[in-house]
């Protein structure tokens, strides 16, 4: 079993507490189900979020979702101007048999735009 790495992003509509754990929920659903992954495979995410979103805290969403004994750290975009606004971004470290070119990068909604050569 390897160590593998796999991204995500999501754009929000709103900066709301609700909003956000429905979202982050979704793409850490999406980057689970599209790699075969189940919370044991995790070892560690890594949450980024743009200076504009100040409801909560994205991992919030994660153990809404059951992802409790799987370190967890929140930090803060860079300030870019012309960045997409609203941005929560996800790294995830993972133990998984894919080779790395089949680790599905889940970009979804606007968020896409962000890495097109990955989104999947």
């Amino acid at each position: 079993m390897a160590v593998r790495a796999v991204r995500g992003a999501v754009q929000l509509e709103r900066d709301e507490a609700g909003h956000m754990d429905a979202q982050v929920s979704e793409l850490l659903t999406a980057i689970l189900e599209r790699n075969g992954l189940t919370t044991e495979d995790l070892i560690s995410i890594w949450f980024t979020a743009t200076p504009d979103l100040h409801s909560d805290f994205p991992a919030a969403a994660a153990r809404k979702l059951g992802i409790v004994d799987v370190p967890l750290i929140c930090a803060q975009e860079l300030d870019i101007e012309g960045a997409m606004p609203r941005v929560v971004r996800v790294l995830a470290h993972i133990e998984s048999d894919l080779p790395r070119a089949e680790i599905a990068h889940v970009y979804l909604g606007a968020a896409g735009a962000l890495r097109k050569d990955i989104a999947q």
